[in-house]
């Protein structure tokens, strides 16, 4: 007999474009396909915004 234990096996993590925020006492980010504009400013602190990449989840 096979129990389920509810465990699923994680998705992949890809190299993921990002915005970062340029504010050394904030850790916001997002990624750069999720963004409306061409340079977007940070939404918790509202400050400038750098390109970067993480290693992060990959979605479908």
């Amino acid at each position: 007999m096979a129990y389920y234990n509810g465990r699923k096996e994680a998705p992949p993590e890809v190299e993921t474009k990002v915005w970062s925020c340029t504010n050394d006492d904030c850790a916001g980010w997002m990624r750069e396909n999720f963004t409306f504009e061409s340079e977007p400013s940070c939404p918790l602190c509202q400050s400038e915004m750098i390109k970067d990449t993480k290693t992060l989840p990959q979605i479908n």
